[in-house]
């Protein structure tokens, strides 16, 4: 398509005329414009234009100046839109249609609604709640300025220069000016933002909201820098005055204790905060429901550049037809996906880089989520829709897990007695992706947890199993497309028996590995390293133990660990609801002899009594304890139906 033409806008305008003055409506839909394609000086001369419709086309952007000054609905769905704040130009617009759009988040959604003000329509919905949420943010955010201009006036020297600090106000106010949940920080510091230049502008006269000039601030947005992105959900889906999940307790009384035995000192226990506990997986919303199965959950990964040690606070989780994908710090369920008979036990994320049409390159958390039908559904959490299925098995998929090296390979693994690596390639156009098959890992039990090996895991998976803990090379550039297990290894001493369930493996830095499931009432940390050293020829292989953790000493299974490398971190929960936590640093570290005796927890966190949660929740088992590679946040999941979430300090 190229430009546009006075002759195609008269032919696709309502009433039919020959004046482009008299046009009140137009569809300019399907036709692959661009955005360079919308000519300004020809479509200003739509003076009387009450109706556009731009939608299945391909604009990145709007320009800033169409003149349609008049123009009361917007249809602008399937596009590659990226920013809203040229939106300010049309300020009578009443119904907007932005559906389609990956790139656009919730704070674009925010930003709308502030842009707009006489807007009751968005995606077809009422824009009243998403209004309202505004104005709230709006007035605690220019309160919260307010008070660090008055900071920042008090300790301002008199040698100081005017430019400059103004200049140091805005930055120092962006940096610590914060409200509201992280997944509107974009939001929020765009306001800032705004509300410090207006504070500015007025001399630092003592400003409210309604003191605000609207004028300026829409033409402030307008000329606003895109900001990049962060995952969250749109608001046309999500009132985000309500969590749309139950909230059983927020912040309810918890008791904690903990002790760590060993030679290696002791460390003090991490102080966890209890902030929800929420029933969001829920049949049919009931709080009656406490027994959904909830299987999994994965935090985020996080991808500041200017940040390594970055970490989101958006974690996912999933448990009977439903995926949740919640906030930490607020409690707010920011996308819930369903998908009715499909019961989901596993979810994993990963970050793509997507290139689009224009060349420009976007940043896509994805989440696949996958279960009792064998289908592996990839997520695209940001803009709130499934982009791809992938009939992986013909049976139940018990879990999955990406490669840390390889942002588009997947390991899924089936009730089958497979284990499959799939490259989920990169969406094309139309926001499909096209799945293809790698490798197929053939074993003798159903495979309950994977783990690629951190010192090389573009060589080795691990895997825990019905019938013990397997590996395989999954070295592409070797011949074979379908593997058998290459060595398997065991835990008794002095016994090369096999047979025994692991159910719970992760790795704890690049060498030491946690594993559980091959004895009643431990945890075990062995070196890969010495154990693969040791290997020879064998198929059969004893682990090299470093060091075992006590734990319950339960005959229940599959109750999952997990760890923190960062932070030397091992979590596992327990049949009573209490969440086992071993601060394992010193262990690393420690010469050998270490004791034989099992090493007692940091820290074991009690779940809360049950008037703190419901009447009716006397007794629960966390089947599944996942933190933040900081832990900063703790997530646990119950067999009653509740998500727990805590925070450190």
């Amino acid at each position: 398509m190229g430009p546009l033409s006075a002759r195609l806008l008269m032919e696709r305008g309502r009433p039919k005329t020959d004046r482009l003055g008299k046009i009140r409506s137009l569809d300019l839909s399907g036709l692959k414009l661009l955005t360079e394609h919308l000519d300004p000086k020809l479509l200003s001369r739509l003076t009387k234009l009450q109706e556009l419709d731009l939608s299945n086309n391909q604009l990145e952007t709007l320009p800033a100046n169409l003149g349609l000054s008049h123009l009361r609905i917007l249809r602008c769905a399937n596009n590659q839109l990226g920013d809203v704040t040229a939106l300010c130009q049309f300020p009578q617009l009443e119904e907007l249609s932005l559906e389609g759009n990956p790139f656009l988040t919730v704070n674009d959604n925010l930003k709308v609604s502030f842009l707009l003000p006489k807007l009751r329509k968005v995606n077809g919905k009422d824009a009243s709640s998403t209004s309202s949420q505004v104005e709230n943010l709006n007035r605690e955010l220019t309160s919260r300025v307010t008070a660090h201009w008055e900071k920042f006036m008090a300790s301002l020297s008199p040698e100081e220069g005017t430019e400059k600090a103004q200049e140091d106000f805005v930055r120092s106010a962006i940096r610590d000016v914060h409200y509201g949940p992280e997944s509107l920080s974009e939001f929020t510091q765009w306001r800032v933002r705004m509300i410090s230049e207006e504070l500015l502008a007025s001399s630092g006269t003592q400003m409210h909201e309604a003191d605000i000039p609207e004028k300026s601030l829409k033409a402030t947005a307008a000329q606003e820098p895109r900001a990049r992105p962060v995952a969250s959900k749109r608001l046309d889906d999500i009132p985000l005055s309500l969590s749309p999940s139950k909230r059983v307790c927020a912040s309810p009384p918890a008791q904690a204790e903990g002790r760590l035995v060993g030679s290696g000192g002791s460390q003090p226990a991490p102080k966890l905060e209890p902030l929800h506990f929420l029933q969001c997986h829920s049949k049919n919303n009931s709080p009656q429901d406490l027994e959904t199965q909830l299987w999994a959950c994965a935090f985020e990964p996080a991808w500041n550049e200017k940040h390594t040690r970055a970490t989101s606070q958006t974690v996912a989780t999933c448990g009977g037809e439903a995926v949740c994908v919640i906030d930490c710090q607020t409690g707010i369920v920011l996308h819930k996906y369903k998908v009715p008979g499909e019961e989901f036990f596993s979810v994993a994320w990963t970050a793509l880089t997507v290139v689009t049409q224009a060349g420009h390159k976007r940043r896509w958390s994805i989440l696949a989520a996958a279960g009792l039908r064998g289908q592996v559904r990839l997520l695209h959490v940001r803009a709130g829709f499934c982009c791809g299925v992938i009939r992986a098995h013909k049976k139940a998929i018990a879990t999955l897990c990406f490669s840390p090296t390889h942002e588009t390979h997947l390991f899924t693994a089936s009730y089958d007695k497979k284990i499959i690596l799939w490259d989920i390639g990169v969406p094309d156009q139309d926001y499909n992706f096209q799945a293809s098959q790698l490798l197929t890992l053939d074993t003798t039990s159903t495979p309950l947890r994977l783990c690629p090996v951190a010192s090389c895991p573009d060589a080795y998976l691990l895997a825990g199993c019905e019938g013990g803990c397997c590996c395989w090379d999954v070295r592409l550039d070797q011949p074979q497309k379908r593997r058998v297990c290459e060595v398997e290894f065991v835990f008794s001493e002095g016994s090369e028996a096999s047979g025994q369930r692991v159910d719970g493996l992760a790795f704890v830095n690049e060498d030491v590995v946690a594993s559980k499931g091959s004895a009643l009432g431990t945890i075990c940390l062995w070196s890969w390293s010495q154990t693969w050293l040791g290997r020879g020829s064998r198929s059969t292989v004893p682990v090299v133990v470093l060091a075992r953790l006590q734990w319950s000493p339960t005959e229940l299974a599959y109750f999952s660990l997990s760890t923190c490398p960062d932070e030397g971190i091992v979590l596992c929960g327990d049949e009573e609801g209490s969440v086992w936590i071993y601060d394992v640093r010193h262990m690393l570290t420690q010469q050998p002899p270490l004791p034989a005796v099992p090493q007692a927890p940091t820290q074991i966190l009690k779940w809360p009594q049950p008037r703190a949660l419901n009447q009716t929740v006397t007794k629960t088992m966390v089947n599944t304890v996942v933190a933040n590679p900081t832990f900063t946040y703790l997530t646990a999941l119950t067999d009653s139906n509740i998500v727990a979430i805590w925070k450190r300090h």
